[in-house]
């Protein structure tokens, strides 16, 4: 038997045939026309994901159309899509916000500065009554923040700092109860 490509699965179909396939190609497919409206990362981090449920954990070559795309779909609403049968649309109202920004922006912020303006940041945020809020960029804020060129102690524990800072934010600003935080 020849062996399948890493990214690959062997879907079965209508019929009893099984054919091999990308995973990202089978989940363009599913998506359809609402594939344009989300990001790309997004959609190739759910195939993935799906991917390596299959294969590793179940151990699985084999997998029909139907299971693919259920749990496609659960992965889908982990990232806050509305998940129908012949559509993905957003459901939830997503902020994001690139770390970056306060720590390589205009008036350059050192570690004193920047947690004050953090937290001023994520108020604004919160003012677009978001269901989720995406900080990205941490890894290189932290690594701007510190003066570091590669990723040290130091720079894991300001790290672990901005995204307790964050949470605990979060948790004390009134009206974002029903607001989920993803630090990237």
């Amino acid at each position: 038997m020849i062996q399948l490509h890493p990214d690959c699965l062997m879907f079965q179909i209508n019929g009893g045939q099984s054919i091999p396939c990308s995973a990202e190609l089978v989940t363009v497919e599913l998506i359809g026309e609402a594939a344009g409206e989300l990001d790309p990362e997004v959609i190739r981090n759910a195939a993935r994901a799906v991917l390596h449920y299959f294969k590793v954990e179940l151990g699985r070559t084999f997998v029909s159309v139907g299971e693919f795309s259920r749990a496609l779909a659960t992965v889908l609403r982990a990232f806050g899509l509305s998940v129908t049968p012949d559509s993905v649309e957003p459901a939830r109202r997503i902020t994001e916000f690139d770390l970056r920004e306060l720590a390589c922006g205009p008036g350059k912020l050192f570690e004193l500065n920047f947690f004050p303006r953090l937290r001023d940041e994520l108020r604004h945020q919160l003012t677009q009554s978001p269901h989720i809020l995406r900080f990205t960029g941490l890894r290189s804020c932290v690594k701007q923040l510190i003066g570091a060129r590669r990723w040290t102690d130091r720079c894991q524990r300001l790290d672990d700092q901005i995204v307790e800072f964050l949470r605990r934010c979060l948790t004390a600003e009134p009206g974002a109860g029903g607001c989920s935080l993803v630090v990237l």
